[in-house]
């Protein structure tokens, strides 16, 4: 489609670019009002309205995506998620790996780059390890580790969708997006804070029906791509060192935007603090969290963003195994870190002391 707008100096990879900064922008503005995170909604002080939000948006995504699918603008036919060999080993133990993580780093990756730009410089240290991380894991030192584990696959043949199953996409979707919004509605958050993440769920169909249809060109071809924060940072590292040799992505737009969005809602709604590490013990764990984020995250597809939010949307059993196995992961350390962990009276086995409670 994009061939028929008629533009003479600007081509779609160009155009990706600040389409991305502009879905970065509207997704850090819409998640730093929120407080849209993953980790908070499983094992925050206020998770059950922290997992509202996140269910909302998810809600929406869902509907959305697939309304947009229905209508034949775009297909996930060949898209990554849907590959007939499942990699359940490499998604499963990235999951563990990226749940573990979050809970270390007290926030999932999305989180902390909308912290980052709050002026938290816990998350600045936990974004840059992540990246190398990722990095390592996708080209670097690290690769063969992701190709050993991405070897092991069960084959799924035609059912590596819930469209497969009796009743078919509409009706899966419908009733995914219907368990999300009745937890939702029962959470007890509030109204405003349930349309705000409405909004930020729209930007993932609003992802994909940009990158896969207005923004399609067979001429010079892009990614069908959405909201996702794992491989876009491992991007953004490399541009960042190599920008004279290598063009931007959907990837640089889409961080550069998130950080912009969520800079300007932070300072608009003086929000915004400096914050820092207290102990060289915390900036430990704070880095262990980063790398198995970054590690975990490649592994596994995709981050609490690109497997969840945009991957479920998809109907994906690749991506409901990743965030389960995120989820997992994220309540057995916690669980773990709260038995470790001695109260206040000298006893274990009781809630987590302050160090673990949320970065927020």
């Amino acid at each position: 489609m994009f061939e028929s707008f008629g533009f003479e100096e600007l081509t779609a990879p160009q155009a990706v670019v600040y389409f991305a900064l502009a879905l970065g922008l509207a997704f850090g503005f819409l998640a730093e009002r929120t407080k849209f995170c993953f980790r908070r909604g499983l094992v925050g002080e206020d998770r059950k309205q922290a997992l509202g939000v996140w269910l909302t948006a998810l809600a929406v995504a869902i509907l959305g995506t697939q309304l947009v699918v229905a209508q034949g603008l775009i297909s996930f036919a060949d898209h990554r998620f849907m590959a007939s060999d499942l990699p359940v080993l490499a998604i499963v133990a990235g999951g563990l790996m990226f749940g573990a993580g979050m809970v270390l780093t007290r926030g999932c990756i999305s989180r902390l780059t909308v912290l980052t730009a709050s002026g938290n410089l816990r998350a600045v240290v936990v974004l840059l390890v992540f990246a190398i991380a990722a990095h390592a894991t996708l080209k670097g030192l690290l690769a063969p580790l992701r190709t050993t584990l991405g070897s092991v696959t069960v084959p799924l043949g035609d059912s590596v969708s819930l469209a497969a199953l009796p009743g078919g996409a509409l009706v899966w979707a419908g009733l995914l997006a219907a368990a999300a919004l009745v937890y939702a509605l029962r959470s007890g958050s509030r109204p405003g804070t349930l349309v705000l993440a409405a909004l930020l769920g729209a930007l993932v169909p609003l992802g994909w029906a940009g990158t896969g249809f207005v923004l399609y060109d067979d001429f010079d071809p892009i990614a069908m791509q959405s909201l996702s924060f794992t491989s876009p940072f491992a991007d953004t590292l490399f541009w960042s060192i190599a920008s004279t040799s290598i063009p931007a992505g959907f990837g640089v737009g889409l961080i550069g935007g998130t950080l912009g969005g969520a800079l300007v809602a932070s300072l608009l709604f003086r929000s915004f603090r400096w914050q820092s590490f207290s102990s060289p013990a915390e900036t430990g764990r704070y880095a262990l969290g980063a790398a198995l984020m970054g590690v975990g995250g490649v592994l596994a597809g995709g981050c609490t963003v690109g497997a969840g939010l945009s991957g479920v949307p998809t109907l994906s059993v690749a991506a409901l195994l990743a965030i389960g196995s995120i989820a997992a992961g994220a309540l057995a350390l916690n669980r773990g870190l709260a038995l470790a962990s001695p109260s206040r009276d000298g006893s274990a086995g009781s809630r987590p002391t302050q160090t673990l409670q949320p970065a927020e």
